[in-house]
This record gives structure tokens, C-alpha cells and sequence, in this order.
């Protein structure tokens, strides 16, 4: 099968190979499935899953992306919940080779039914940022309407959809990012937009939740505005960080079925848009993922036609 894979950490993106490697194997519980779609952070490239195993050993070459939407082939022993021909999508674990290529090897309660009625293309641009949103927001921040969340990068692919999400809840989301974000982040649904460069972010004193993706001095400060009883919210890892009467909690996202069918009733139902940037084929894949300009939303690997 095709795949790409990445052998240099220091190479980061650049590194990035299309390669024939075999197809994988259907381990206990594991199902295959043919990948229509991929999805892809960049962040990978500086995780320690994408180049070591749970043991530490290396593990390169390996196949990097964790988002697919594609079709089960073949089931592994033990089983159950999938059938051969489903459609499905989801999130591979993350120290095992991933879907940037034709198939993937994937735990099937990784996987969630994939409705008919919504593309490979859009699925695949669901799991990761609509999972890590819907945790921090509910899970971790236990988010309650009428509370203030205050969403940093709310242009961005997880961005979004915490906005989304947090104003479906009842919240009001005050949104952050750099001047060209404005617009975009409004159109999402924030209703207000403070930009990091020139706008005075201490202007939103006294949120419930502060929904961190950027860290630093960015977080640090966003701490100060939380009121009692608030939560900080961080994907970015361990924070130094804390409310002065509130929680700080960092977390990472995990695979879950329910969650991705509540993901997806609410895209089919017209409560949640995608925020897809870029749509490339597998062959052209390292050039996609490798932009010479900023991206304007998240790139989307069309593995199958």
C-alpha cells in the first residue's frame, strides 16, 4: 500500500516520504479499514508517539496522521460492533502507525458508524479537533450555559469548534487570535474577538473558562482572568499556570464513540461546520502538509478518489 512515513524528527514535516509498505495485519480486536480520508496535526511531528513505542524503542519509519474516514475490510478475532463494509471514522492510537496511508490497523472502539449522509472528507477533519473540544469543554471544564468561555485560537481547527460548541451550550465565547483571524472567528460564532497583537487581552476579565491551545505568557495571563471557581483548560501539556481561585486542568484527547456520534448528529443537523482548509491527494500529500503559506484551515488527505 502507499503510505507516508517520517524517519527524522529533526526533519519534522520535511522529512515526509510516500512509500510502499505492506498492508497491516487485523491484531485481536483490531479491525482494517480502507482510508477514504486523513486528517493531520502538525504538532505530531513533536510528539514522542509518533517516534517511539509505549516501550520507548523507536519505532521509524513510521506513518504519521490519526484521523481517518474510510471503510472496514476485514475484522480481527474478538471483534464486535463493526461489519466488513461499514463506513466509519475515528482516531488511531496514538503509538501505533497511522492513516496516512491506504489502510490503517485500528482498536475498533476507536471507530464510530459513519452516516451515509456525510462525506469521507469532512469526517476525517472531525476527529481530533471536535473530540478535543468537546472534553475540555464538557468533560474537563464542565461547561454550564451562562458562563463566559474565553477560546484562544478561535480561528483555528479545534477553535472552532469550542466555539461552536460553547455557544450550542448556552455560553458566551469571547475569541482570540491574530488580526486576519477576526472575521473567521466571528463567522463561527464568537461574539466578541480580541487580537492577541493589538487588542488588550486583560480586556476579558472574568471568564469561567479559558480554553488554552497556545501557552506561555499567552496562558500565564489568561489565568489571572478566570473568576472563582473557574477552569483553565490546556492541550499544550503541563502548565505552569494557575487560577487564583479556580482549576487548571491539561489533558489528551482520547478516542470515544458516543462522543463522536454526538460530533456528528450535530454536523448533519447543521449545528456544527467543518473548518476544512486544504484538500490533497495522497500522491501530493508532502507537499500539502509542507504549506509555504500560513494555513486557513486544516488540510484533509484524500487517500481514495
Amino acid at each position: 500500500m502507499k503510505a507516508i512515513v517520517v524517519t527524522d524528527q529533526a526533519a519534522g514535516t520535511a522529512g515526509m516520504t510516500l512509500v510502499e509498505r505492506p498492508e497491516p495485519p487485523a491484531a485481536i480486536n483490531d479491525v482494517i479499514v480502507q482510508i477514504h480520508a486523513s486528517g493531520f496535526v502538525p504538532t505530531e511531528m513533536e510528539w514522542p508517539s509518533t517516534w517511539t513505542d509505549r516501550a520507548g524503542r523507536d519505532k521509524t519509519p513510521s506513518i504519521p496522521g490519526h484521523e481517518l474516514a474510510g471503510v472496514v475490510t476485514a475484522l480481527g478475532y474478538g471483534t464486535t460492533g463493526l461489519s466488513i463494509g461499514q463506513r466509519v471514522f475515528g482516531l488511531a492510537d496514538w503509538h501505533r502507525d497511522g492513516t496516512l496511508a491506504e489502510y490503517v490497523a485500528i482498536e475498533a472502539r476507536n471507530l464510530a458508524p459513519l452516516p451515509g449522509d456525510v462525506d469521507f472528507t469532512v469526517a476525517a477533519s472531525l476527529p481530533i479537533s471536535g473530540l478535543t473540544a468537546w472534553q475540555g469543554l464538557f468533560q474537563h471544564g464542565r461547561l454550564q450555559a451562562g458562563q463566559t468561555v474565553l477560546a484562544h485560537g478561535a480561528a483555528g481547527a479545534v477553535g472552532t469548534m469550542v466555539t461552536q460548541l460553547a455557544r450550542e451550550a448556552g455560553a458566551y465565547v469571547i475569541g482570540t487570535g491574530r488580526a486576519p483571524d477576526r472575521q473567521k472567528a466571528l463567522d463561527f460564532g464568537a461574539h466578541e474577538f480580541l487580537d492577541l497583537d493589538n487588542d488588550t487581552l486583560e480586556d476579558a476579565d472574568g471568564v469561567d473558562l479559558v480554553f488554552d491551545v497556545i501557552g506561555g505568557d499567552i496562558q500565564r495571563r489568561s489565568a489571572d482572568l478566570i473568576r472563582a471557581g473557574g477552569t483553565l483548560v490546556s492541550v499544550v501539556g503541563p502548565t505552569e499556570a494557575r487560577p487564583t481561585n479556580g482549576q487548571t486542568i491539561d489533558f489528551v484527547v482520547e478516542a470515544d464513540r458516543a462522543q463522536l456520534g454526538e460530533i456528528i448528529q450535530r454536523v448533519r443537523d447543521g449545528r456544527l461546520r467543518t473548518n476544512i482548509g486544504d484538500i490533497a491527494p495522497l500522491d501530493n500529500a508532502v507537499t500539502a502538509l509542507n504549506p509555504t503559506t500560513r494555513r486557513s484551515g486544516k488540510t484533509i488527505i484524500r487517500v481514495r478518489p
